[in-house]
């Protein structure tokens, strides 16, 4: 559960900047859009298993670009 304390002598606006922050870099809003609506098990599989195949080839793009010097 994420909370933000309202400091001493700071405005409304801040805080809720920093809880939109917080919420942001946690991916709370990600998973909610994830758990909005069934997806099969099937599909869940298929979606993992193209964000593996992404980031591999990220992975690879990444890797051919790098030089090693000896």
């Amino acid at each position: 559960m994420l909370t933000v304390t309202l400091r001493k002598n700071e405005p409304v606006d801040k805080a809720i900047r920093r809880l939109k922050k917080k919420v942001d870099r946690e991916g709370v809003l990600k998973i909610v859009r994830q758990h909005a609506y069934y997806e099969k098990p099937s599909e869940k599989r298929l979606r993992k298993q193209k964000a593996a195949r992404r980031n591999a080839a990220r992975m690879m793009r990444l890797a051919s670009r790098a030089t090693i010097t000896l």
